[in-house]
């Protein structure tokens, strides 16, 4: 019997050298004239194992990492293809601490099938989500996503349901579907990995969508940085066409849906919907005003669902399994699982699903294995460039949309970035100002003008001129640009900003230095 060597065709793992250890393992089996194969699968999110070489012995699969191509011949030497002992080696990889506490729901198949085969997909339930919305009526998909309590993993946590039911109901001749890849924050990889990983679940969560709303045509909008998902998924929608997946009757039923792939120059503003729908059409990515609302006229001035990579993965699940199951996970309105993405200065970076309500202490402390240079945790920044940078003090803030806004920060995506205690509080808040100046779209004056003026206001707190002004002065200019700003871009900048002053204010002091020339 063939035996199956994994090695991961991720981004990540592709950067630690994947590439040359597949080939370096396939060499090997030819010199040795092995009966053994090699599958690309994706990336299980041990990043701080990558490259993980798997091997399938007697149903289980046992891991070696990481692994370097220098290491394959010792591998083989050691007895790889029956899980011999090695210096590398894991053991069973689903006992693995960071795995066996996880709830895969999502990324149920993400490091475990080969990408690319819809055999492998629907050996490991795929497809039994669409079947079963291709035998209900599209209200009633509608309700069975409402019901679960699905709510957008793209940062704003709206209900899934609600904004399908909007399109459902809204006048059109034609209604689209745009998934939002455009995965842009710090420390996120979430969108990245299920597109290379398990391209399928999220094809077929844009099925069900356009059978819930009435939308024939769908668009995965993602960005150039992301090379190999672009492939990936490229080649995917491919497959699935080829299979009747997608096209002018989904798996026989009658009913149309199909997609396409469209790469964005990779401006972070597009990430903002109706910023997305100007690209999509071919326009400068600049935010619209709103009303009216995408759902009701979005992208062609159509009724559109834009929904992120991670809520339509979601969906197939929830369709598969029920509301009710899905539900049963997470806490008051933050329902189900959340993937999170550990990054930074932590000691095991990678991609954790889990159902919402751990504490933040927890996640970073006990998951992340604190930080990577061994000192004090000093802050974590959750949801992106614009989330907020959240103390030890509130490191006992359970992981839910409603009680990081309580403490005046926000999920977003579910990215956690790490800090130690060398970390300059101050040069992280001219760094949020910054990077809002440069990825502004320039249409609204707050974002535009009021992030120019906050990195010169935070560079004159640094060199010590009239501190406690400039720090009035900065404030001020946070609160102009939340409530001015015409989308989350200069309207959450604040959140970094206020929070770094809020939290850290011995970063934002004169030095003694400065205090003595004065």
């Amino acid at each position: 019997m063939t035996v199956k060597i994994y090695v991961p065709r991720d981004a990540a793992a592709l950067s630690l050298g994947a590439e040359k250890v597949a080939k370096a393992i396939t060499q090997e089996i030819a010199a040795r004239g092995l009966d053994a194969t090699v599958v690309r699968n994706g990336s299980r999110g041990m990043f701080w194992l990558e490259p993980l070489v798997e091997v399938e012995v007697s149903g289980k699969r046992v891991g070696y990492g990481p692994v370097k191509a220098k290491d394959v011949a010792g591998l083989f030497d050691a007895g790889l293809l029956d899980g011999g002992a090695h210096a590398l080696c894991l053991e069973e990889v689903e006992d693995l601490p960071f795995l066996k506490g996880q709830t895969r729901l999502t990324f149920a198949r993400c490091g475990i099938t080969d990408p690319l085969s819809l055999e492998d997909y629907e050996a490991h339930g795929g497809l039994a989500g669409l079947r079963r919305a291709l035998s209900m009526q599209s209200a009633d998909i509608v309700k069975e996503v409402t019901d679960s309590g699905l709510r957008g993993r793209g940062g704003a946590g709206f209900p899934t349901g609600i904004k399908w039911k909007t399109v459902l109901d809204a006048a059109g001749s034609r209604k689209y579907i745009v998934c939002n890849a455009d995965e842009g924050d710090s420390g996120t990889f979430a969108d990245r990995m299920i597109m290379e990983g398990d391209p399928f679940v999220l094809i077929e969560g844009m099925a069900i969508a356009g059978l819930a709303t009435g939308a024939t045509k769908g668009f995965v909008y993602t960005r150039s940085e992301y090379p190999h998902a672009i492939a990936t998924m490229t080649e995917a929608v491919e497959i699935a066409r080829k299979a009747g997946i997608l096209g002018t009757s989904v798996l026989g039923s009658g009913k149309t849906f199909d997609m396409e792939i469209r790469t964005g120059a990779g401006a972070y503003v597009c990430g903002e919907e109706t910023a997305l729908l100007n690209s999509l059409e071919g326009k400068r990515g600049v935010v619209r005003a709103k009303p009216p609302l995408p759902a009701h006229k979005g992208l062609f001035d159509c009724p559109t669902v834009i929904n992120n990579v991670i809520s339509l993965a979601s969906v197939p699940v929830i369709m598969d399994k029920g509301a009710p199951f899905y539900r049963d996970f997470g806490m008051g309105r933050s329902r189900g699982t959340i993937p999170l993405q550990i990054a930074g200065n932590v000691k095991y970076r990678g991609l954790y699903e889990t159902a919402f309500g751990l504490s933040l202490g927890d996640i970073v402390e006990k998951i992340g294995g604190g930080t990577a240079s061994g000192r004090p945790v000093k802050a974590v920044q959750v949801g992106g460039p614009l989330g907020a940078y959240f103390p030890r003090a509130l490191f006992d803030t359970p992981f839910d949309y409603e009680a990081f806004a309580a403490k005046d920060g926000l999920i977003g995506h579910a990215g956690l970035v790490v800090f130690d205690d060398t970390a300059d509080m101050l040069k992280q808040a001219r760094f949020a100002m910054e990077f809002c100046a440069v990825e502004s779209c320039g249409k609204c004056t707050p974002c535009r003008i009021g992030s120019t003026r906050g990195v010169e206001t935070a560079d004159k707190i640094a060199q010590g001129v009239d501190p406690e002004r400039n720090r009035e002065l900065l404030a001020d200019l946070c609160n102009t640009m939340k409530f001015g700003s015409l989308c989350a871009l200069g309207g959450f900048t604040p959140y970094p900003v206020m929070s770094a002053m809020t939290h850290f204010p011995e970063d934002f002091a004169p030095t003694p230095l400065i205090e003595a020339a004065e």
